[in-house]
């Protein structure tokens, strides 16, 4: 969308310069290996797309911190890492590729699946298929959209990156620790290709183009409706909570139950992340909601990288913390 093309850029680690760019020059230079997106580098694109608005805003402040105007994306991003069992996250991708590709029946080329060049895997998927308006919740209606999808396909995903100022890793671009490169991969390479024969596809950046945009999918579309609605009725209950408080939150009983009793496997994810963002509405910091939640996780069976990006996301969301990039 016009009006929301401006992103931001990091060359070199996170801790560096947001440097704001028009994304979809930036990212189309990085998905071509041009010479100017230096792909030899460890990089970075803002996860989402934004107005003129953010552009004053890093003006003005020189920071994307606290940024709250609206956002918008052309690619839904899912993240998803194994420590130590990549063949575990190939695994997993390629069960949700296929789920996205049957579930809104996709051209050959319809998603963008990346080796990351680190622990796992990336999958995009074109919001051309439902066509949504930018937004100040996008983030978080992009965040349920995938997160319901991962659980049909049950994958488990790291939620961290739809925070609304979220850098990820940029197409080509070289991992720091391990030197690969965040390469495309076909569906069927994904399928059928060994985890040793795909990092050895990552020694190198791969030129190639974006595919042509797809029509709206009656399926996606509903689905992206839905996730709206779920959005807004969250957003509405914590104001109905506020007012009920006199202005002051309070834990509900789904953060008390997870303190208490953890959560299933389907829920698990969902749940601490609600849970964290309670704590958070309730002032909590970071290291009160990781005391209170990371023994009733850690027994749902999440494992300790889960259990913190969960949380920090949750706290995140009401401004107390920012995630890392993958």
């Amino acid at each position: 969308m016009a009006a929301t093309r401006f992103g931001f850029r990091i060359v070199g680690g996170c801790f560096e310069e947001r440097r704001l760019v028009d994304w979809s020059a930036a990212f189309l230079a990085y998905c071509r290996c041009d010479e100017q997106a230096h792909v030899k580098r460890e990089a970075y694109l803002s996860a989402f797309v934004f107005g003129p608005d953010f552009r004053k805003w890093l003006d003005d402040t020189g920071s994307v911190r606290d940024f709250v105007g609206a956002c918008w994306s052309p690619w839904i991003w899912w993240d998803i890492d194994r420590e130590g069992d990549i063949e575990h996250a190939r695994r997993d991708t390629a069960r949700l590729a296929l789920h996205l590709d049957e579930r809104y029946r996709l051209p050959d080329d319809g998603l963008l699946l990346f080796v990351s060049g680190g622990k796992g895997f990336h999958v995009g998927l074109p919001t051309s298929l439902f066509a949504p308006e930018p937004s100040p919740i996008f983030h978080k209606v992009a965040r349920h959209f995938a997160g319901v999808c991962a659980e049909r396909s049950a994958v488990t995903i790291d939620d961290g990156v739809y925070d609304r100022v979220r850098a990820f890793r940029a197409p080509n671009s070289r991992h720091p620790k391990t030197g690969l490169h965040k390469r495309r991969l076909t569906l069927d390479e994904v399928l059928r290709l060994s985890t040793d024969a795909i990092l050895k596809l990552g020694a190198e950046p791969l030129p190639f183009d974006l595919p042509e945009p797809i029509g709206t999918n009656t399926e996606a579309v509903q689905d992206w409706l839905e996730a709206v609605e779920t959005v807004e009725r969250e957003a509405k209950a914590v104001a109905v909570r506020h007012a009920q408080s006199n202005g002051k939150a309070t834990l509900n009983r789904r953060t008390l139950e997870f303190i208490r009793d953890g959560a299933n496997n389907g829920d698990r994810h969902r749940l601490l992340y609600s849970a964290a963002r309670n704590l958070g509405e309730c002032g909590s910091s970071f290291e009160l909601a990781f005391a209170l939640l990371s023994e009733a996780a850690l027994d749902s069976g999440l494992s300790p990288n889960e259990v913190r990006r969960q949380i920090e996301c949750g706290i995140c969301d009401v401004g107390k913390t920012e995630g890392n990039a993958p």
